[in-house]
């Protein structure tokens, strides 16, 4: 057949041997020319696959189970101290702290909840994007309370009435949904193909450059936030006392800083970078809430 005949197709070079010219064939045995295989960031890392095997024979993946496990634990602790949180927020008339302590509720609930939906759903393409839609759900969620937290924690003492508290959420809800959107739209309709394996494409959080751009971003606010105290700007506003809140931001500054170099890694096609992007995805999605709590509810809750 033409095919067979296509295999078979031998090309002739000449070369000159003393006078003359002596044919030199060389027998190709594929049509299309054979590259040498190129190395892939999408190989099955040890840190790629814990974002998507499975535990056993179950469909309950290891990343699911691991973000699940921390937020059980830390809404079991917000029940047990709920009645004598009750008893506190009764005796005082800030609205601050309420605020921060049904948004350490949410935080706990929308992981759970996330994790849970993402254990129950089947393994098609259907569930991939069922499963982006609620990572970036729990992202906006997220999002919100970390940037309200910023703004109340940098006004705490002069936002005392409700009417601003509320303000201060629905500024910070819009600009996350703003951030969400972007991010939901370039994970879902542009998967980064780094970022999948065995015909699974992972949450990749908007994709690598987007992932860098928003941590440097937020390494950048967090960082200045530590170092408000040591600039002039410090004479002309007051800032914050509470040396915890300082800690606070250091840690969210290092968080980024470590998960923008990840990205970095991965943008320039190392793949050890996904475990850098792996831990600090961990601790974002699983401590952020008691983070908040020890920051600013455990001096007042106890």
């Amino acid at each position: 057949c033409e095919c067979r005949m296509l295999d078979m197709v031998t090309v002739s070079w000449f070369v000159p041997h003393n006078n003359g010219t002596l044919p030199l064939s060389i027998e190709n045995t594929s049509v299309l020319p054979t590259w040498p295989p190129q190395s892939n960031i999408s190989q099955p890392h040890g840190c790629l696959r814990v974002l998507y095997e499975d535990i056993g024979t179950s469909r309950v993946r290891f990343w699911d189970l691991l973000l699940l496990v921390p937020n059980i634990a830390f809404l079991g602790f917000l029940i047990w101290k709920l009645p004598s949180a009750r008893a506190k927020i009764r005796l005082t008339s800030s609205p601050i702290f309420i605020t921060f302590y049904i948004l350490v509720f949410v935080v706990a609930v929308v992981g759970i909840t996330r994790a849970i939906v993402s254990m129950t759903v089947s393994a098609s393409s259907a569930a991939i994007i069922i499963d982006k839609v609620l990572w970036e759900i729990t992202r906006f969620f997220l999002l919100t309370i970390e940037l309200s937290v910023v703004i109340l924690g940098l006004a705490f003492g002069h936002l005392e009435s409700k009417s601003s508290i509320k303000r201060v959420l629905a500024i910070t809800a819009v600009l996350a949904l703003a951030y969400s959107i972007t991010q939901g739209t370039l994970e879902i309709l542009y998967p980064d193909q780094h970022l999948s394996a065995d015909d699974f494409n992972i949450y990749g959080h908007g994709g690598r450059h987007f992932w860098l751009a928003s941590s440097c971003f937020f390494f950048l606010v967090y960082s200045l936030i530590v170092v408000l105290p040591k600039t002039p700007i410090r004479e002309r506003i007051s800032l914050p006392s509470k040396r915890s809140f300082y800690v606070y931001a250091a840690i969210l500054s290092v968080l980024n800083m470590v998960q923008g170099l990840g990205s970095a890694l991965l943008c320039a096609g190392i793949i050890e970078g996904l475990c850098c992007v792996d831990v600090t995805t961990f601790l974002y999605f699983s401590v952020f809430a008691p983070l908040i709590y020890v920051t600013f509810l455990k001096g007042f809750f106890g």
